[in-house]
Parts: C-alpha cells; sequence; structure tokens
C-alpha cells in the first residue's frame, strides 16, 4: 500500500478511494473563467482541479480562484520557482514540478521549504517530452527505465532538501512504455502514483488508450489519483475518468449497463433500445446493475447477477429481478417498465 498524502482534504494513497482529477484549460489569470470551468467540473465530478501557471498574473488569481470554488487546487509550474512561491503564499494545495527545470538545488529547496512549512505536497511530474538529455542518450530515447530513474532522481533531490511529502507521475503518450514505468514505480517506491498517459489525443482515441493505461494498472491494484488527458472541454476527462474507475471495479458512480451485443438470435430492435436505457440511467445514482440482453438464451439466467434487466422476444420482452423473471410486457413498453422497477429499488 502507498503512503497517504493530502490534497487539502483529499487524500491520495493509503487506502483512500482513487481521485479524480482534471486541468482547466482557461487561462488562469482569468478568474471568472477558469472558477466557471472549475465549477461546471465539481458537478461533472472532479475531485482536485489543477491549472497552468505560466506567469506572475496566473499565479495571483489563484488566491481569488480558490475562494471561489470547493475542490483542492494544484498549480503547475514549469522553469520559474517564483511561480510556485507565489502559488505556496496564494494557498495552492498542490504543486505540481518537475525539479530537472527549476533550476539550481538551491531553488528547489526554496520551494520545498515553502511546502513544507505549509504542510503542501508536491507532485514530480515526469514526461516522455521533457526527459533529461542524458537520459534520452542512455536508453536510446523515451523508455520505462528513463521515466522512472528520472522521477527516483527528481525524489532524491526532494528528499535531500528534507522534503518527502510527494506524489509521482511518470507519462508518455505510448500506452505500453507508460504502463511499464508506472509498474517499475510501483514496484520501488510507495509515494502515491498519479496515473495518466499524456497527449492521449481526441475523446475516440484518448479515452481507449486512457482505459487501457489508465485502468490496466488500476485491474493491478496500481494508482491513487488519475487524470484521463483529452484534446476536448475536461468535463469530458471527468465523465472518462468514472467511466474507467467503475469499469476497473475501483470505485462506482451510479448504474452498470450491461448489454449483449446481439445475434442471429435477437428478435427485437435491441440496438436503440438499450441506448434509450443508457440516456435514461445518466440522471440515476444508484449503484445497480442493470441489463438489456437480446434473447431469452442470454437473458435472465446470463444476467441473474444484475438487480434488474430485459430481454426481448418477437414484439413484447421480459422484465426480470436477478434472474427471476417479473412478467411480460409489449416491446414498445419494455424500457418504460424496466425504469419503473428501477425506480423500487
Amino acid at each position: 500500500m502507498s503512503k497517504q498524502i493530502m490534497v487539502g482534504a483529499v487524500a491520495l494513497g493509503g487506502g483512500a478511494a482513487v481521485s479524480i482529477q482534471s486541468m482547466c484549460n482557461t487561462p488562469t489569470q482569468d478568474v471568472e473563467a477558469t472558477s466557471a470551468q472549475i465549477l461546471r467540473l465539481e458537478q461533472a465530478g472532479c475531485e482536485i482541479i489543477r491549472v497552468a501557471v505560466p506567469d506572475m498574473d496566473a499565479a495571483r488569481a489563484v488566491g481569488e480562484i480558490k475562494r471561489r470554488i470547493h475542490i483542492p487546487l494544484v498549480c503547475d509550474i514549469h522553469f520559474d520557482y517564483k511561480l510556485a512561491l507565489a502559488c505556496v503564499e496564494q494557498g495552492a494545495d498542490k504543486i505540481r514540478i518537475n525539479p530537472g527545470n527549476i533550476g539550481s538545488k538551491e531553488r528547489v529547496r526554496a520551494v520545498a521549504d515553502a511546502c513544507r512549512e505549509r504542510g503542501i505536497p508536491i507532485r514530480i511530474g515526469v514526461n516522455g517530452g521533457s526527459l533529461e538529455k542524458e537520459l534520452l542518450r542512455k536508453y536510446g530515447g523515451v523508455t520505462a527505465q528513463a521515466l522512472v530513474e528520472s522521477a527516483m532522481g527528481h525524489v532524491r533531490l526532494l528528499n535531500e532538501c528534507d522534503f518527502d511529502d510527494i506524489c509521482i507521475s511518470v507519462k508518455c503518450s505510448a500506452v505500453p512504455v507508460n504502463m511499464r514505468a508506472y509498474r517499475m514505480l510501483h514496484e520501488q517506491t510507495d509515494y502515491p502514483l498519479h496515473l495518466g498517459v499524456t497527449e492521449a489525443g481526441t475523446p475516440t482515441m484518448g479515452v481507449l488508450k486512457s482505459a487501457i493505461g489508465i485502468g490496466g494498472l488500476l485491474c493491478l491494484g496500481i494508482g491513487d489519483t488519475v487524470r484521463v488527458s483529452l484534446t476536448a472541454d475536461p468535463v469530458e476527462e471527468v465523465k472518462a475518468a468514472r467511466q474507467i474507475l467503475s469499469a476497473s471495479g475501483v470505485r462506482r458512480f451510479g448504474p452498470n449497463l450491461i448489454s449483449c451485443p446481439t445475434c442471429g438470435r435477437t428478435k427485437y430492435d435491441m440496438i436503440p433500445i438499450a441506448r434509450e436505457v443508457e440516456r435514461r440511467l445518466e440522471g440515476c445514482d444508484k449503484n445497480i446493475t442493470v441489463a438489456v440482453m437480446g434473447c431469452v438464451v442470454n437473458g435472465p439466467g446470463e444476467a441473474s447477477a444484475s438487480d434488474v434487466g430485459i430481454a426481448g422476444g418477437k414484439g413484447e420482452g421480459l422484465v426480470f429481478r436477478r434472474g427471476e423473471i417479473l412478467y411480460k410486457v409489449p416491446e414498445d413498453k419494455l424500457v418504460d417498465a424496466l425504469m419503473e422497477e428501477i425506480e423500487k429499488l
């Protein structure tokens, strides 16, 4: 089990629930736009939010943004250690840095000292695109070993500054490399791990890469917090993260819909019915399993573990609960009947 750190009121590691993060794509110095986006992300289920801090105007906006939101705020810093110090003063809940590009050890120590005094953790964020040149030469490119060696070198640097309140990420866009790096880190250290596949792409491929890279690690018991990186509205990142956590069995967010793929035995128009059920379940917060099945062969029996479900026949269908048939209804009444049974649960 990983050690536990606190990001504001949210625990990372130590058996705490795997938390969901995202990152704003608004200019941080635009307090109105950034705060409004964070409030939308909160409603979608985001539990930790990160903002970019490229300059002092952005750093000075952190305090006011903090006053308007309800979840921990992480400040993403590159190159200028003074920006990190300013964000600490403004009340950031976590600082994300790559110690290797902050500058001299004295500057790293200044950030570590400021964070220690305020009880603020630091995420060491290593990316494949910003690996040290000597590591790229040593390993012949971006490899899992290079990512891990870089991260652990930064850990040692912070440890030498008497700082140990650390979270680690090692992200690259190649999913297999990403996964190997996190597995190696999991074996080498007990710091909490922030999972993600960087530059994953648009939602079509980005969600798929993240589902493999993040979900696969979660199924192995690796990871303490996640951020799905998408070229999209950050709300889409949060939705995808919830789905990945649910599919991995790590956390549940409302109903789990299961449905069969259909085959030649299917005698009713199941695909639009399954989509309609999915649409109607969007506002449901019950942790239940709902089944939409194609026929009596894979209906109540195969879906007996579901709390409630339907299975179709020619012009009609069955409504069942935990494998037991309740009644038959016409095909056009199946979804309504299913929703009525869900209301009873």
